[in-house]
């Protein structure tokens, strides 16, 4: 299943971040086609390699595998603060998330 779903998402990711394959498979220490090759199916990265290539996105593997989360980076300082809120505070920014999305 992630084998289908791996190649996607580290092109969205690696688009997000405005590089090209070549310049991160460089940048993570690999062979100029490494990433080319993950996102093309004809690869999988090693676990070793897996978080080099999280690392270098500047995302957790959890969020590497958020499928729904579009940015994952920029979300996570927001999940930790909505962590320590009161239930009743919580309830309050559920209803405000709601809102917006009914727009």
């Amino acid at each position: 299943m992630y084998e289908d779903l791996f190649p996607a998402r580290l092109a969205q990711l690696r688009s997000q971040k405005k590089v090209s394959a070549r310049d991160m498979s460089l940048s993570i220490g690999q062979n100029p086609g490494y990433v080319n090759n993950i996102e093309t199916g004809k690869a999988l990265p090693s676990m070793a390699g897996f978080f080099y290539i999280c690392e270098y996105l500047g995302v957790t593997p959890q969020e590497f595998f958020d499928m729904d989360s579009k940015q994952p980076a920029e979300l996570r300082p927001f999940v930790e603060k909505v962590k320590k809120l009161s239930r009743t505070q919580f309830a309050s920014i559920e209803t405000v998330v709601d809102e917006f999305l009914k727009m």
